[in-house]
């Protein structure tokens, strides 16, 4: 079994939380439902949409981006229904909805912005989307949205100072090979077994939906406005090590559990893998590209809602507001440098069992 990350999104309602700070996630799931409702339509079978038809999304975090996924897959399941039969799905289907994080996601916040008229029954089911969760052939579709890029622990090394794999950053760069060779090894695994869970708890034919990010061919992590920025909370943690914030050894012990795989390498396990057909791997053009890079204090603030968390079970609250004003600070001296980075890619793949 894997162990709970400290990676949780900023739970809560408040103007810094994951909930308020996430449109930029959101974008991708409005640009990619025209290409999910395709997918299911041509994909999915008609005979697999019988009474209950049961829906997964792992990772799902506090909402509301978990609502818009789910109900672009209500959508594009009742649309095929009606097309193909000519009867109304809403006399005919029963949609439940299962949403499924680590047990400290704040459930409770989830649970309390349901959308009102929703046509589906709820329930939550926690525990690391890294191993099994359900039973076995018990859900038709599965989703997963910017949850593909974390791995369930850091890479054997990445500590060690003493090792060629040491990490002297507190994320994969890109640059150092054997620290990449060390996160793609851990992140292969990571994804296999994922893979396989969801493999078994899928009924047959059934589909998977994934839409995240991951890096185009031959593009290092810190060459995308992303890493940029991840290098920029880096720095500003190094700073207050200068400033005798915190020890400089408490900053070197800190390393990201995720990694940004390259669109070959992602294609590449999944295939390996053999458990699913890949029936699409898609370029999605997001209408804020990689983020939104006009505004400073916006851009830190998404930030914190993703990392925020992770920064704080390190180094306590203070470190890190602290250290996202320092990090406003570097994208407002260095946004010319966001401008000129180079594009990450965004994607919807589309997964049907074997």
């Amino acid at each position: 079994m894997t162990t709970t990350p400290d990676w949780i999104m900023v739970g809560g309602e408040g103007p810094e939380s994951y909930n308020q700070q996430s449109s930029y996630q959101r974008a991708l799931l409005e640009a990619v439902k025209g290409k999910m409702t395709e997918a299911v339509s041509t994909n999915l079978s008609l005979d697999l949409i019988s009474n209950q038809f049961i829906i997964a999304d792992f990772g799902c975090a506090t909402g509301p981006n978990t609502f818009v996924a789910v109900q672009n897959i209500i959508d594009a399941v009742e649309e095929k229904y009606h097309r193909e039969t000519g009867q109304n799905p809403a006399d005919k289907i029963e949609f439940q909805v299962l949403f499924n994080d680590f047990s400290i996601n704040d459930f409770n916040t989830l649970f309390q912005t349901l959308p009102p008229g929703r046509r589906y029954c709820s329930a939550g089911v926690p525990g690391s989307f890294f191993d099994r969760v359900l039973p076995k052939q018990s859900f038709h579709i599965g989703a997963m949205s910017y949850a593909l890029h974390f791995t369930s622990k850091i890479p054997k090394g990445i500590m060690d100072r003493d090792s060629p794999m040491w990490n002297k950053d507190m994320q994969c760069t890109g640059f150092n090979q054997a620290v990449k060779k060390a996160y793609l090894d851990q992140y292969s695994i990571d994804t296999k077994n994922l893979l396989d869970a969801r493999a078994e708890e899928l009924v047959p034919g059934g589909l998977m939906l994934l839409s995240g990010s991951c890096l185009r061919d031959g593009v290092k992590m810190s060459e995308t406005p992303k890493g940029i920025v991840m290098d920029f909370i880096g720095d500003a943690l190094s700073d207050l090590a200068q400033q005798g914030v915190i020890e400089q050894e408490k900053v070197d012990t800190f390393k990201t559990s995720f990694y940004f795989a390259e669109q070959s390498e992602l294609r590449q396990i999944i295939e390996e893998n053999g458990k699913f057909t890949i029936e699409a791997f898609e370029d999605i053009i997001h209408a804020n590209s990689e983020f939104p890079l006009d505004d400073p204090k916006i851009l830190a603030i998404s930030f914190k809602a993703f990392s925020g968390a992770f920064i704080s079970a390190h180094f306590g609250t203070e470190v890190m507001k602290n250290a996202f004003d320092l990090v406003e600070f570097k994208v407002r001296e260095e946004i010319s440098r966001l401008h000129n980075a180079k594009p990450g890619m965004q994607y919807l793949i589309v997964l049907r069992k074997n």
